[in-house]
């Protein structure tokens, strides 16, 4: 379809799985072309979105490029393959959670900390006669967080099999990786550095800079991220059904500012009546307290709802004033 919006998913995997499922929460089908082969798929509900499959790697390789418009990839993928000059992170989705570690052998009892392996790289090059070697599938990330740490006594050796038996097999004395339990990493020799942690990665939905965004495109974001964000402030929030006397009701802006509340509806544009309060979900209990201790002595009903609609969409506008035109 001429100038439409162009989103890359994962092609399979759990992290496909978890895509699907996070869209079809949303109320959004994923619809596969031409069977569970097919690298083609759409959206229910949004014509002018194409959806195309490509591995977790290749999405963050296509946003860099401006092959595509908006993907779906790990955080950690994205550092590695771009500066932000060329992706723009839009909204963390809340699951596929890893961290990229710096990992020493446990042999290394006297190394905890980052501190402790820059002596080692230092009496390593005095002892051996050559860097400690890092093995990693993370150069980027890797090299920045040593220089950050003031490491440089260490040669990266870039690892295209399974990082954390590098070490074992002789190809490296140390390895950076991701992992979600530290139990591979356990289970092949390795400890996790205390201060080791480069990047806590989750899936992110991201857009690309380096492509030309016309209407049509920005049009399908904005109504997308409208219906994701639509969802997401649900999950959060609890809707309360209260009526109000006008003392009561002259409390809300108090709640507003301490709890994090905010009024969806009112029957009356000044003192009380009915209101429709939109209330963070960690928050309930307070809000009724507080109610109650403002004068309210009826009854106060909270419910779950599928979408909540608000006026403007601050997750496109922060987002539509990045992007090419």
């Amino acid at each position: 379809m001429a100038d439409a919006l162009t989103l890359a998913i994962p092609s399979k995997g759990r992290l496909q799985e978890q895509v699907r499922d996070y869209f079809a929460d949303a109320g959004i089908a994923l619809k596969q072309a031409a069977g569970a082969r097919g690298y083609r798929a759409r959206l229910s509900g949004l014509p002018s979105i194409d959806v195309i499959l490509l591995s977790a790697s290749e999405i963050a390789t296509a946003l860099a490029e401006g092959d595509v418009h908006m993907g779906v990839t790990g955080e950690d993928l994205i550092r590695e393959t771009a500066a932000e000059a060329q992706i723009v992170p839009v909204m963390p989705l809340g699951f596929g959670f890893a961290n990229v570690v710096v990992a020493v052998p446990q042999a290394w009892i006297d190394v905890s900390t980052m501190a402790d392996l820059d002596d080692v790289c230092a009496a390593f090059y005095h002892r051996h006669r050559r860097r400690l070697r890092v093995a990693t599938k993370y150069v980027r990330l890797t090299r920045g967080f040593f220089a950050r740490a003031g490491i440089s006594d260490y040669r990266i050796v870039e690892s295209l099999g399974a990082t954390e038996g590098a070490p074992a097999a002789g190809t490296a004395d140390a390895i950076v990786d991701i992992t979600t339990t530290g139990a591979t990493l356990a289970a092949n020799g390795l400890k996790m550095l205390e201060d080791g942690t480069i990047l806590e990665s989750q899936a992110q939905l991201a857009a690309s800079r380096a492509i030309i965004w016309k209407k049509d495109a920005r049009a399908a974001v904005e109504n997308l991220l409208s219906r994701l964000a639509a969802r997401e402030r649900a999950k959060a929030c609890h809707v309360l059904r209260v009526h109000l006397e006008a003392k009561a009701a002259a409390a809300i802006p108090a709640l507003e500012k301490s709890l994090g509340i905010s009024v969806l509806s009112r029957s009356a544009a000044k003192g009380g009546g009915e209101f429709s309060l939109l209330c963070p979900r960690g928050n309930l209990m307070s809000a009724v307290a507080r109610l109650r201790e403002a004068g309210c002595d009826g009854a106060v009903t909270a419910e779950d709802v599928e979408y909540v609609f608000v006026n403007g969409n601050p997750i496109y506008a922060a987002l539509s004033a990045q992007l090419k035109r």
